[in-house]
């Protein structure tokens, strides 16, 4: 994209992912300068579509692939054309009772049809009773914090009097989750399918005593306050399209290709911000630099020690079907069951057992994943051909890969192998009889482990949260520049000058705008007063 030779700017955003995006269109639209430094060709991180596969018109979400987070705040006060569309289905959940195949479907518009299934699967309504109770309140909560998400940051007190249900801030905000769901659940099947939004992204078990399920599983319940997980109609690039044009629209300029190499200054006058292109190397000053990137990768550009390494622990396969399997449980609609989530090896004790072998470096013996059909709600990522052809999309999602058990070079075809045999297992016909073959005569599957979403995307050790996900308030210990702008909006960093505007923000995590929002909010008031 094209530069206009300025070498001063307001505000400079270190990564054109969606978040940095939403920061420049808000930075923009303030009336500030803007400059977004992007590393890649294009803009959008981890939130692109892309024809993955040779002859085959087909654009795939390739890393994430539906949004929740995103608050129709954003959308609406930066004008962006976007579709979300809601999945009827929410989930379907194959099983073996009494040494016959069937299945748990959760059909979010039908609950007499949910209920009825909940009841064939376990023999009373037991368990549909308690999901109803346990999701009810999951979803008062959802109303009451979601909303915060993008006002200044309440402290520990001011959230939990928000929500004003001291259960439900016990249940998930100080004792593990697992205990919660092994109090309100018998079935061992209905507590792996509450448990599995603990567990994305996230390398944890039920009863972590550091909560960090408690906290993956709190931003995966309370999206927009429905917790509703949506398709993007034109795919997740869709998405960053439309950030990449608001931004523009607002004057922000954009370079891609522009790596930054380093950030100097002392945090008293403006920052210095260096990066490499095709050209040579160049620098540029700003008022505010807003960091789109993980908080290890911000130290390295600061030249400050790094906290931890992160571990990313997940397999993301994309595929594209001739058409989609059909099913051991012969009351299953793959339309249907594929049309939602579809849990694979995610009973209970499966995640658990899945955990402990990943944890000792063991490949998960039965791993657990779970998968959606993207065509199913939004064919228009097909083109006119591939719809001809009835093709289909799959998205499998894996849990419990760490980065760790990737050292091996056949180690990612190895877990692939593993992940599509649990799936097979549920199938009536093998997953490979059913894949569209490329222009080449290859099979349409593609696999990314965490140590390629760090050579690919930058993750370090392909998190995809960057680090650990933090609970939605303010510390408990005060930082650097307490009661900062950035501080009080949660994207402080040890600079005042710099700011966090990525998923390792302390409300990030998710394709959310969130810290992008939020990052753009704290410099906004900065850059207003001269003496900051």
């Amino acid at each position: 994209m094209a530069t206009n030779g300025s070498s001063r700017y307001d505000a400079v955003i270190v990564g054109g992912g969606h978040n940095g995006l939403v920061a420049a269109a808000y930075l923009a639209r303030g009336g500030y300068r803007v400059l977004v430094l992007e590393r890649l060709a294009r803009t959008g991180g981890a939130a692109v579509s892309a024809a993955a596969f040779p002859g085959v018109d087909a654009r795939l979400s390739r890393y994430s692939y539906l949004v929740s987070l995103l608050p129709a705040k954003v959308v609406r006060e930066l004008g962006l054309r976007l579709e979300l569309r809601r999945r009827r289905i929410s989930s379907y959940t194959p099983a073996v009772r009494d040494g016959k195949p069937t299945g748990l479907l959760v059909d979010a518009g039908d609950p007499g049809r949910t209920g009825e299934s909940f009841r064939a699967l376990t023999g009373s309504d037991r368990e549909w009773r308690a999901w109803r109770e346990f999701y009810g309140t999951t979803g008062r909560v959802a109303e009451r914090v979601f909303p915060t998400l993008t006002e200044p940051l309440p402290s520990r007190d001011e959230l939990r009097r928000r929500i004003g249900d001291g259960a439900a801030w016990t249940d998930l905000f100080e004792r593990p989750l697992g205990e919660t769901v092994e109090r309100t659940f018998t079935d061992d099947l209905v507590r792996g399918v509450v448990l599995t939004d603990a567990l994305i992204g996230t390398f944890t078990h039920a009863h972590d005593p550091a909560l960090r399920q408690n906290r993956c599983f709190l931003y995966h319940v309370i999206g927009n306050g429905t917790g509703d997980w949506d398709v993007p109609v034109g795919g997740m690039g869709a998405v960053t399209d439309a950030l990449a044009g608001a931004a523009l629209a607002a004057g922000a300029e954009i370079r891609t290709g522009h790596e930054v190499t380093a950030i100097a200054g002392d945090g008293r006058g403006e920052a210095e911000v260096s990066y490499r292109h095709a050209d040579g190397e160049a620098t540029v000053a700003a008022r505010r630099v807003l960091v789109n990137a993980a908080p290890a990768t911000l130290a390295r550009l600061l030249g400050t020690a790094p906290e931890p390494a992160p571990e990313g622990a997940q397999l993301k396969v994309n595929m594209v079907l001739r058409r989609l399997p059909r099913l051991r449980d012969p009351g299953a609609d793959p339309r249907d069951a594929f049309a939602g989530t579809f849990h694979i090896a995610e009973g209970y004790r499966q995640l658990e057992a899945a955990y402990a072998e990943a944890a000792a470096g063991r490949m998960p013996s039965a791993p657990p994943s779970e998968i959606y059909c993207h065509t199913l709600t939004d064919p228009s990522i097909l083109g006119p051909e591939a719809v001809r052809q009835g093709l289909q999309t799959l998205t499998l999602f894996g849990l419990h890969m760490p980065a760790r058990l990737f050292g091996d070079p056949a180690a990612k075809e190895r877990a692939l192998a593993a992940s599509l045999a649990q799936l097979d297992a549920v199938l009536a016909e093998p997953i490979a009889d059913c894949l569209a073959v490329d222009a080449d005569g290859r099979p349409c599957v593609e696999a990314r482990t965490p140590p390629e979403l760090e050579r690919e995307l930058g993750l370090p050790g392909g998190h995809i949260f960057h680090r650990d996900l933090a609970f939605p308030f303010l510390p408990e210990e005060p930082g650097a520049h307490e009661g900062s702008a950035a501080e009080r909006w949660g994207v402080a960093t040890a600079r005042p000058d710099v700011l966090l505007c990525g998923a390792g923000a302390v409300r990030g995590g998710g394709v959310s705008g969130i810290p992008g929002h939020n990052a753009a909010r704290a410099a906004l008031e900065d850059l207003a007063n001269p003496a900051r």
